[in-house]
């Protein structure tokens, strides 16, 4: 059975304060923390993150270097987590001009990309430059477009980089993405 390694970083309730421990709800179901006070349930969802295959001029996509862990010094499409309560497509807009400077349109939607006990659900749009100037931000060390014969496959930072610009140079483009 899998139990999340963040669950044993949760050790009391948020309502009551009593230790939480693990159990497990449901035959089939993941082991979670549930309160041995008043019994209530810590649901540990998902992160949901966006990220952003950017056209620029001859087809060519920006990738940034990281300046953060994990993936320090690798590349990847800008990109970062989705606020509580924030349109997914607005957020990966919004990364794109945080990490690129670029003002985007999205295209559409690559993929999802989630692994088995990784918190992270990635959703990855391809868009278009429409604006802006090209410059990092502190998270990374530096930005640089490429060609699809140029992309540093061996120095991508993440599995979802590697397979995201695999589906996006295949055509895998999904229309619909609001």
């Amino acid at each position: 059975m899998h139990v999340d390694p963040i669950a044993s970083v949760y050790r009391f309730c948020h309502a009551c304060g009593e230790r939480l421990v693990s159990r497990q709800l449901k035959p089939g179901d993941p082991e979670r923390p549930v309160c041995s006070g008043c019994g209530g349930v810590l649901f540990l969802d998902p992160k949901v993150a966006t990220g952003t295959i950017i056209a620029v001029e001859d087809r060519r996509i920006v990738l940034v270097r990281r300046a953060i862990e994990p993936g320090y010094g690798r590349w990847v499409f800008p990109g970062g987590y989705v606020d509580r309560g924030e349109v997914v497509a607005a957020a990966a807009v919004r990364e794109a001009r945080e990490e690129s400077g670029l003002d985007v349109r999205l295209e559409g939607l690559v993929s999802i990309y989630s692994y088995h006990g990784r918190p992270p659900v990635i959703i990855v749009y391809a868009a278009t430059a429409i604006g802006g100037v090209l410059e990092h931000d502190e998270e990374s060390l530096e930005i640089r477009t490429f060609g699809e014969a140029e992309i540093p496959w061996e120095e991508l930072a993440f599995l979802s980089t590697r397979e995201a610009l695999g589906d996006y140079y295949a055509g895998v483009l999904h229309p619909h993405c609001r």
